[in-house]
C-alpha cells in the first residue's frame, strides 16, 4: 500500500505579498472598527465617526484588492457590519428624542453587536480564517 504524501504548495512571492498586504490593511481596519466599537460602548469616543467613516473608505477602496482570497469575506464583513449598525442606529435615534432610556437601551444592544462583530472578524483574520456570511 502507498500511501499518497502531498506537500503544501507555498504561494508564489507576488500572491504572499498580496496576502501580507491585504493582512496589513485589515489588521488596520479591524484596529480602527475597534476603536470605534470600544468607543461606542464606554462613552467618550468623539473621534468615533471620524475613525469609522476612514475605516468604511478604506474598505470600500480596497475591497477589489481582495477579490479571489480568503480576506475578500472579511472586507464584506466589516462593510456590512458598519451598514447594518448605521441602519439600527437610524432607526432607533427616535428613541432619543422620544424616550430616553429606550433610546440609551437600543444603542447600546446595537453597540455591543458592533463590538462582538469586530472582535469575531479580528479574530478569524488572525487565524487565518474565511467569515462565514449567511446567505
Amino acid at each position: 500500500m502507498s500511501q499518497d504524501f502531498t506537500t503544501p504548495v507555498s504561494p508564489d512571492p507576488a500572491t504572499l505579498q498580496k496576502l501580507q498586504s491585504l493582512n496589513t490593511i485589515g489588521t488596520i481596519s479591524y484596529v480602527m472598527h475597534l476603536i470605534v466599537a470600544i468607543g461606542a460602548v464606554i462613552p467618550g469616543g468623539q473621534f468615533g465617526p471620524v475613525l469609522l467613516i476612514a475605516a468604511l473608505v478604506l474598505d470600500m477602496v480596497k475591497r477589489s484588492d481582495a477579490e479571489g482570497t480568503w480576506h475578500a469575506s472579511h472586507f464584506r464583513w466589516r462593510i456590512r457590519t458598519v451598514i447594518i449598525a448605521g441602519v439600527l442606529y437610524l432607526v432607533t435615534a427616535p428613541l432619543w428624542i422620544l424616550f430616553l432610556i429606550p433610546g440609551w437601551i437600543a444603542w447600546t444592544a446595537i453597540s455591543i453587536w458592533f463590538l462582538y462583530r469586530i472582535v469575531t472578524g479580528f479574530l478569524a483574520m488572525n487565524k487565518g480564517q474565511e467569515m462565514e456570511i449567511p446567505a
